[in-house]
């Protein structure tokens, strides 16, 4: 999962791409970078860590111009400590490209073959955002009218990348010299949307992973990008738009609204905010129909994604709602954690329970999801510490029995808590006295039910059907193979990789 802006402006926009991927950081922490453009001048500054930790003064000097793009980064194809896999990428043919790319594609090493034998271009890295990055230049170069470019050109490859890409992928590109480009895989996967502002009469636009990034900048939300579209800004201000793909269907990933985005945005024209005060009135739904024997003397959210489905929760089984844990913010990153112990002490460095809340009560623990399910067995065990008497253990999502290909870096299906275990297995494996998993059908409701136009969604991570129609279980075995061998690596180049994610990726100016 990943963050991305773009924006054209009248003012310089060094500051408001920082700003912005401040507002983005919880999509990924593991780099960052952004991209100004000055005349037909690229300025790029990118690195390892957090936004804060990559940009200094020096670097915001030198990121000269009007427009630009940025990214924040959470590796899921690739690897993380590889500083050239920060973002955006960059090509020098046509003109001069550079795109940063949130999602992940599913046929890159086909690409890459392709991209090699046919279009004669070389990837340098394993990150399938320069396959993408390629894909487009070369098909920006087979329709160009001799040294110029034109609105046709720039969506007739994008109407190729469509043909060629398969995926999710949400992106935002700068062409030097003529404009800003974004555009959305045909099923919508990853989000996108479009701002506006004015600013001495003229119209400034923003592109962005979510509508808070917006909010914080001034911009007014004009629209989401949709499935298939492209559009094209040039640095005058002119806006294009057009359907690029011949087939669509709009299906953004339900885990967005569960976890991944901020609560105060607004998703495919649905607030994350009220679909998760309904997943809570979903989940008291089912917990009143199917579990009316649970005696429950308070609910409590494990901070913070799930506090507001908690909260509903509470209200609708009129329960009293408690926090129960304190989150510790300023722990940071945890980085290399070798053995179960050191794992452990990390949660308890980040979560302290209130031990007044849990003495001698029967505790309902609301978490956004189970995953592997490590952190789940933790909390209940620091509950029953504190004192509680029982501890039952509710979901807002259903369960993970599948990995995600589209951009979120999903353990194995052999790490999901929930793969060939029933609620009762998984009870007795994290130590609760009883689980509560949301159903899929509810979930597509609560999300639905803000926005009545949103119908379709894509859920593989909880009942393994892919939309995309390509991916094969052979396709997960690669994949699953591949983060075994990375998960082997990591461990063994340890201190290695801690002192790499330390270092940042000096500052290019390219031409």
């Amino acid at each position: 999962m990943c963050g991305i802006l773009g924006v054209v402006g009248q003012a310089p926009v060094n500051q408001l791409l920082y700003d912005g991927l401040q507002v983005l950081q919880h999509r990924g922490q593991d780099a960052a970078g952004i991209v100004t453009t000055n005349g037909k001048t690229f300025h790029m500054h990118k690195g390892s860590g957090m936004v804060r930790d990559v940009f200094r003064t020096r670097n915001m000097r030198s990121l000269l111009g009007t427009a630009g793009i940025a990214h924040v980064r959470y590796p899921t194809a690739g690897s993380a400590s590889c500083l050239a896999e920060a973002q955006p990428f960059y090509v020098n043919s046509p003109f001069g490209i550079v795109l940063a790319h949130n999602g992940n594609l599913t046929n890159t090493e086909e690409l890459k073959a392709d991209m090699f034998r046919h279009d004669l271009r070389h990837i340098n890295t394993n990150s399938d955002s320069e396959v993408l990055l390629n894909v487009f230049a070369h098909e920006l170069t087979q329709r160009l009218s001799g040294n110029e470019l034109n609105v046709d050109a720039v969506f007739g490859a994008i109407e190729a990348v469509h043909r060629r890409v398969r995926g999710a992928y949400a992106v935002v590109a700068m062409i030097a010299g003529y404009g800003l480009v974004a555009f959305r895989d045909p099923n919508g996967i990853r989000p996108l949307v479009i701002g506006t502002c004015v600013n001495s009469g003229k119209t400034e636009y923003m592109f962005a992973s979510e509508s808070v990034a917006l909010d914080c900048s001034g911009f007014n939300l004009l629209r989401d990008v949709q499935p298939g579209e492209g559009v094209f800004v040039g640095f005058d201000g002119e806006f294009h738009a057009r359907s690029c793909a011949s087939e669509t269907r709009h299906a953004p990933c339900l885990f967005e609204y569960v976890y991944f985005a901020r609560p105060d945005s607004v998703i495919d024209g649905a607030s994350v905010y009220q679909a998760r005060i309904v997943m809570g009135e979903k989940l008291a739904e089912k917990i009143r129909r199917a579990l009316p024997e649970l005696d429950i003397d308070v609910v409590m959210p494990i901070p913070d994604t799930s506090r507001p489905s908690a909260l509903q929760l509470a209200n609708h089984l009129g329960l009293p709602y408690r926090e129960g844990f304190i989150k510790n913010r300023y722990i940071g990153r945890t980085f290399i954690m070798p053995g179960q112990a050191v794992r452990k002490k990390s949660v308890r460095q980040k979560l302290n329970p209130v031990a007044c809340e849990f003495k001698g009560r029967n505790v309902l623990l609301v978490d956004d999801s189970i995953v592997r399910g490590t952190t789940s067995k933790e909390i209940v065990q620091m509950a029953r510490d504190a004192g509680a008497k029982k501890v039952y253990f509710a979901s807002a999502a259903p369960a993970v029995r599948f990995p995600n290909v589209y951009g979120i870096d999903m353990p194995t299906r052999a790490e999901l808590l929930a793969t060939g275990r029933n609620e009762a297995e998984i009870a007795e494996e994290i130590g609760a006295d009883a689980v509560i998993y949301q159903d899929l059908s509810a979930l597509e409701e609560a999300v639905s039910s803000v926005n009545p136009k949103l119908s379709s969604y894509e859920t593989s991570c909880f009942n393994g059907e892919y939309i995309t129609g390509d991916i094969t279980p052979a396709y997960l075995d690669a994949i699953e193979a591949e983060r075994l061998d990375g998960k082997a690596g990591a461990e063994h180049s340890g201190s290695e990789q801690m002192i790499d994610l330390n270092l940042n990726v000096a500052e290019q100016n390219l031409m």
